[in-house]
C-alpha cells in the first residue's frame, strides 16, 4: 500500500499514534495476519483518505482465537479476583493517560467530533473502573442453619470463552461494555470489533497487553458475517454479547441460543422525545438537538421523533428548525465543528435513500441535508441535518431506524396521544420527556414501557454501574450490558448446601 496521506502526519503531530497500514488479529498474545483473501480499507470519513488495511478473517481464524482463549481459561480462572482487578486498574490508568491520543485517533477513523470521542473514551474508562470492583461484585450470599447443622451459600464462577461482536458507532466504548467484565470475572474472550473502524480499539488492546493481561485472555479477530456465524456456532464459546441492528441481533440471538449459548443482543431504536407545554424550551431544544444530531445520528440512543404536545409543538418545531439549520459540518478534529460525516459512502447513500423515500411518501421535508458539501473535504461522507414534519406512523422514516441526522417532528393533543405514538413503534430502546411537572414525569416513567427513560435528558445513557439495554425489538435476551447485569451474564451461581 502506498504511503498514507497527510492525515497520518497530522495525527502524529497531535500526539496520536502513527496509523498502521496493516490491521491484524490478536491471538494468544501475538499479532497475526488473517487467513482470508478479501481486503478492506479503513478510511477517514471526513476526507475519504485511507488510514489502514485489513484482511477479513475466516472460520479458521475464529477457531484459532477460540482455541487460544480456551487454553488460557484454566490459568486465568484460577487467578485470584484481586489480581485480575489489578490488571484492570493498570489498564484504566493507561487508557486515561492516552485519552486524548485515543480520542483523536477515534475522530479520524469514525468522524464524530472530538468532544464526542473524548466523551466516548471516558465512558469506556468508567466501565473499566466499575469492572475493577470485581472482588466485591462477585460476592455471593450465605445462610447458616437452613436446617439443623446445614448451611447454604452461593458462589459466582466464570464459564469459559465468550464471544463479543461490536459495531462501528462506538468502537471504543461498546467493547468496553463487555470484555473488561468478562475477563474480570475470570473468563476469556474472542472479540470481533467492527471492520470499519478498528484502529483505536487495537490501540487499547496494546494497552491491555502493557497492563499485564496474559496471552490468550483477550483475543481479537477482524472480519464480517463469516466471523459472526463462526462465533455463534463454535462449541467452545459459552456465550455471546452483540450490538448491532435489530435484524442481525435477532439472527445472532436465535443462532447462538440454538447452540446452547447464553446471549445478550442489543439492537436498533426509534427513540421518541416528548415535549410538554410546561417544559423549559431552551433545555428541551439543546437536549433534543444534541440527541438527534450528536454523532451524526449514529447511535442507538439518538432521538428520532420529537412529539410536541399542544402549544409545545410550534415552539419546539421552530426552534429545532433554526438550530438544525445553524449546525456547522466539518472535520471532527476542528473544535468549531458541530457535526461530522457518517461512517462511509454506503451509509451516506442509505441515509439519503430514506430521505428520498420520506419525500416520495408525502412527508413534509422542512430541512434537506442531501448533497451537503464541506469545502476542502469534498471526498467526505456528508449528510446535513434533515427535518421532516407530520410524519405518518406507517411511513418508513417514521418506523425504521435511519441511523443518521434525520429528525421527525410530530404533534399530539395530550400526553396520552404522545405515549400512544411511542408505543406504536416496534422498538423500545430509549425515550425522553421534557416537563417541569413531577406528576407528568412520574406518569411517563410509569407508563413508558421502555428500558432507558430520560426526564429532561436527551440521551438517556446509563452510567457504567447501571444496566444498558432496550426492550421490544431493541433487545434480545435477558441480562443486559454493564452494571450488575454484566457480572451476572458472565458468571453462573453455584449453590452449595453443606453439612459438617
Amino acid at each position: 500500500m502506498a504511503d498514507l496521506p497527510s492525515r497520518a502526519t497530522e495525527l502524529a503531530e497531535w500526539g496520536a499514534p502513527a496509523v498502521s497500514t496493516e490491521v491484524r488479529n490478536y491471538v494468544s498474545g501475538r499479532w497475526r495476519n488473517a487467513s482470508g483473501e478479501e481486503a478492506l480499507t479503513v478510511t477517514n470519513p471526513a476526507s475519504g483518505e485511507p488510514l489502514g488495511r485489513l484482511m477479513l478473517s475466516t472460520r479458521d481464524d475464529v477457531h484459532a482465537a477460540v482455541l487460544a482463549a480456551r487454553e488460557a481459561y484454566p490459568m486465568w480462572r484460577a487467578t485470584p479476583a484481586p489480581e485480575r482487578a489489578r490488571v484492570l486498574f493498570r489498564l484504566r490508568q493507561l487508557v486515561a493517560e492516552h485519552k486524548e491520543e485515543l480520542a483523536r485517533q477515534l475522530t479520524s477513523e469514525h468522524g464524530k467530533v472530538i468532544a464526542e470521542t473524548r466523551g466516548e473514551v471516558q465512558r469506556g474508562i468508567e466501565n473499566i473502573e466499575h469492572a475493577c470492583g470485581i472482588p466485591t461484585l462477585m460476592m455471593g450470599d450465605t445462610v447458616e442453619d437452613i436446617a439443623p447443622g446445614i448451611d447454604s451459600a452461593t458462589w459466582r464462577q466464570p464459564l469459559g470463552v465468550f464471544g463479543i461482536i461490536t459495531p462501528y458507532n462506538f468502537p471504543v466504548m461498546i467493547p468496553l461494555w463487555f470484555w473488561p467484565y468478562a475477563v474480570a470475572t475470570g473468563n476469556t474472550v474472542v472479540l470481533k470489533p467492527s471492520e470499519q473502524d478498528p484502529l483505536t480499539h487495537q490501540r487499547i488492546v496494546e494497552l491491555a497487553e502493557e497492563a499485564g493481561l496474559p496471552p490468550g485472555v483477550l483475543n481479537v479477530v477482524h472480519g464480517a458475517q463469516e466471523c459472526v456465524e463462526a462465533i455463534c456456532d463454535h462449541p467452545d464459546v459459552v456465550g455471546v454479547s452483540f450490538v448491532g441492528s435489530s435484524r442481525v441481533a435477532e439472527i445472532v440471538y436465535r443462532r447462538a441460543t440454538a447452540s446452547g449459548k447464553r446471549v445478550q443482543a442489543l439492537g436498533g431504536a426509534k427513540n421518541y422525545m416528548i415535549v410538554l407545554p410546561d417544559a423549559d424550551m431552551d433545555l428541551a431544544l439543546d437536549a433534543c438537538s444534541g440527541s438527534i444530531f450528536g454523532s451524526t445520528g449514529q447511535r442507538c440512543l439518538a432521538g428520532s421523533v420529537i412529539v410536541g404536545v399542544g402549544d409545545a409543538h410550534p415552539q419546539i418545531r421552530d426552534r429545532m428548525l433554526d438550530s438544525a439549520a445553524s449546525i456547522r459540518l466539518g472535520d471532527g478534529l476542528d473544535e468549531k465543528t458541530d457535526m461530522g460525516p457518517v461512517i462511509s459512502a454506503a451509509h451516506r447513500d442509505r441515509v439519503n435513500s430514506y430521505i428520498d423515500q420520506g419525500e416520495a411518501d408525502g412527508a413534509k421535508l422542512s430541512l434537506d441535508g442531501r448533497g451537503a458539501v464541506v469545502p476542502g473535504l469534498e471526498g467526505g461522507f456528508w449528510v446535513g441535518p434533515t427535518v421532516f414534519e407530520d410524519v405518518a406512523p406507517d411511513l418508513s422514516i417514521g418506523t425504521e431506524e435511519i441511523f443518521g441526522p434525520v429528525a421527525g417532528i410530530n404533534k399530539a393533543r395530550d400526553l396520552d396521544e404522545a405515549v400512544a405514538m411511542m408505543h406504536a413503534s416496534r422498538y423500545g430502546n430509549a425515550c425522553s420527556i421534557f416537563t417541569t411537572s413531577g406528576r407528568a414525569a412520574r406518569e411517563f416513567r410509569y407508563r413508558a414501557g421502555i428500558s432507558m427513560i430520560g426526564v429532561n435528558i436527551g440521551v438517556a445513557a446509563p452510567m457504567a454501574f447501571f444496566p444498558f439495554g432496550g426492550s421490544k425489538a431493541s433487545f434480545y435476551g435477558d441480562l443486559k450490558a454493564q452494571g450488575k447485569d454484566a457480572v451476572s451474564f458472565f458468571t453462573d451461581q453455584r449453590v452449595v448446601i453443606s453439612r459438617w
